[in-house]
């Protein structure tokens, strides 16, 4: 291999480069009524996601609300279901207790009358 081939070389492979360059710097510039239309219809898509992202968080926070109305639609219910547990359960032990003192009073109206017996047998 000469020397003068590698300058050869070297001079075509800077050529090549060059005219790579010129082939971008003399790209013809966009025509402006399409960049304008380019321009609007990128801002009307910008806009349209940004409607739906708005959507979207219209969308979760009621999601949101909704939710945090039925956790407490059923603390109320869990609520009023224990109320109503608690006062079934006094009521059934204001019956026991009323049965108890009926009992109670049965027992001694008994033994009274066993012993109202017993005093008349010995007073005969």
């Amino acid at each position: 291999m000469s020397f003068q081939n590698h300058n050869e070389r070297l001079e075509a492979a800077q050529a090549a480069k060059k005219a790579m360059l010129e082939k971008f710097k003399n790209k013809p510039q966009v025509d402006p009524k399409i960049a304008e239309e380019r321009a609007a219809a990128a801002k009307a898509r910008e806009e349209k996601r940004a409607e739906a992202e708005r959507k979207r968080r219209e969308r979760v926070e009621m999601e949101k609300l909704e939710r945090k109305l039925a956790a407490e639609e059923k603390a109320k219910a869990e609520a009023e279901a224990a109320r109503l547990v608690a006062i079934e359960a006094e009521r059934k032990r204001k019956e026991e207790e009323e049965a108890a003192e009926i009992l109670a009073f049965e027992q001694k109206a008994r033994r009274d009358l066993k012993y109202a017996a017993r005093k008349a047998r010995q007073r005969k």
